[in-house]
């Protein structure tokens, strides 16, 4: 009989593990459980009046280049595009208008010292302070330390406040106060180890380089698909053999058997029992915990601990003419220190061709998040007035829009508090006597589709390579080309 694996999840990183097993086990059959009614997770595209519209990431960082190899093996090379080369700057709330970020200032620190100098973001005492990082010693001790607490040792609470805390705050929806650096921003933890200061790590590295003109990411290492982020989903489906995907079929129980095997109850519209040979967990960490507790109670509580924030994305469509700024960036961040109740807007059009119609313009707005989580206590339509008076405010916007679509992203976003990475290592060395049992998901090494990759297909290589083990095979290397 042939060798069967189970896939639990189909959102990326199941997806990805299910795709990679074919490639490099094609002699074992695959089973994908997904709980809901269709596969994807919080990725969803949608094409409306000539807008093409995203229900969560938008695009991918290439660095790592696990998302892009793997549209290269599907075939969807020539569907990738890049950021617009104008443009590729945000922008801050200061002070109650819109301020560009620095250029050359990157998430946590600056690569050029002069548009820092000059920037009105920062007071004078701001900007001294952050100055001075090039003197501050480095840290000796090992143990984590949060976000918040490392940028305001090195550059000042000044800094944190007005640049890094809305700019960390757009990528993970985090409190900065809680998120640990060395999960997060490892190699700024480098930086300061190397070279004992940020500023004095940037300015080396770019020497003999041209000038960053960006500001706030390296926008020409994001990618994303023409036709939008489910072209990546639906590839990786047609990739798989007929039967694989099961749809509304949520795994209730999982439980490994004395010879090795792992017995999986699903429920739904199908109640019934599968016995498989390994099993690939890929679900966010509190239902893996409760899946996994009869296995390992220490993953389970382990799992159980990371938390997750939600947040509203509000996508709407406009006449060009029906915005007075002149949308000259990517869009801009907001700084707690604000008050306001919005977290960032995206210029998705600006940054991505074919997202709008000609002479139309599509915005997506953030709200929640884990420092104003409480605003996605209101409804749909209060979110949406807000959304509209924020943007009225920050960038002239004025009438109602040609489409909207909100999109609420309920415990979708993994929060890498201080400590997650002892915790990962922790539950990675216990699943060790379990070696047919895989672990994938953004809860682990990465939030964006790139980690969710790696981890699914990592998940993948681990348990084809135990089955073969048990069978005498011996395992060639996984070609990832």
């Amino acid at each position: 009989m042939r060798r069967r694996v189970a896939v639990i999840g189909g959102g990326v990183s199941g997806l990805a593990a299910a795709h990679h097993l074919q490639e490099i086990a094609p002699e074992l059959d695959v089973l994908l459980f997904e709980a809901s009614g269709r596969v994807g997770g919080v990725i969803q595209t949608t094409k409306q009046d000539g807008f093409l519209i995203e229900s969560a990431a938008d695009n991918f960082i290439t660095t790592p280049p696990s998302g892009i190899k793997l549209c290269q093996r599907l075939g969807l090379k020539d569907d990738l595009i890049g950021t617009s080369p104008t443009g590729r700057k945000a922008m801050v709330v200061s002070r109650g208008r819109l301020e560009p970020i620095p250029e050359g200032f990157l998430i946590m620190a600056p690569s050029r010292i002069w548009p820092l100098a000059s920037t009105r973001t920062l007071g004078v005492f701001g900007k001294l302070r952050a100055g001075w990082e090039y003197f501050v010693p480095r840290k000796y001790r090992d143990e984590d330390e949060s976000l918040r607490s490392f940028v305001c040792r090195r550059f000042g609470k000044e800094l944190f406040d007005r640049l890094v805390q809305p700019l960390v705050g757009g990528i993970y929806t985090a409190d900065p106060e809680k998120l640990s650096v060395a999960a997060t921003m490892p190699r700024f933890l480098t930086m300061e180890r190397e070279h004992g200061s940020l500023i004095r790590a940037m300015l080396k590295a770019k020497k003999g380089k041209p000038k960053e003109k960006s500001s706030g990411a390296r926008y020409g290492q994001f990618a994303t698909l023409r036709g939008g982020m489910s072209t990546l989903l639906d590839a990786m489906v047609d990739r798989l053999p007929a039967g694989t995907v099961h749809l509304n079929a949520p795994v209730t129980g999982l439980t490994r058997n004395a010879d090795g095997q792992w017995t999986l109850s699903i429920g739904g519209d199908s109640p019934r029992s599968e016995q498989v040979d390994g099993v690939i967990v890929a679900i966010p960490a509190r239902h893996a915990s409760e899946l996994l507790r009869e296995t390992d109670a220490k993953i389970a509580d382990e799992l159980g601990q990371i938390e997750y924030a939600s947040c509203a994305v509000l996508s709407m469509g406009y006449r060009r003419d029906q915005i007075s700024h002149p949308l000259n960036a990517f869009g801009f961040v907001v700084p707690i220190v604000e008050d306001r109740q919005i977290l960032s807007c995206s210029f998705s059009s600006v940054k991505y061709e074919g997202r709008a119609p000609e002479d139309h313009v599509l915005l997506r707005v953030y709200i929640g998040g884990a420092c104003q989580s409480e605003l996605l206590e209101k409804s749909d339509d209060e979110l949406i007035r807000i959304a509209k008076a924020e943007l009225a405010d920050l960038i002239g916007l004025q009438g109602d829009p040609v489409v909207e679509k909100m999109s609420l992203q309920r415990q979708a976003m993994p929060q890498y508090h201080v400590g997650h990475c002892d915790r990962i290592a922790l539950i990675e060395r216990r699943l060790e006597p379990f070696p047919t049992l895989g672990l994938a998901g953004n809860s682990l090494h990465g939030v964006g589709i790139p980690g969710c990759v790696d981890t699914g297909e990592s998940a993948a290589q681990s348990v084809a390579k135990a089955i073969r083990a048990t069978s005498g095979v011996d395992v060639p290397s996984p070609q990832q080309s």
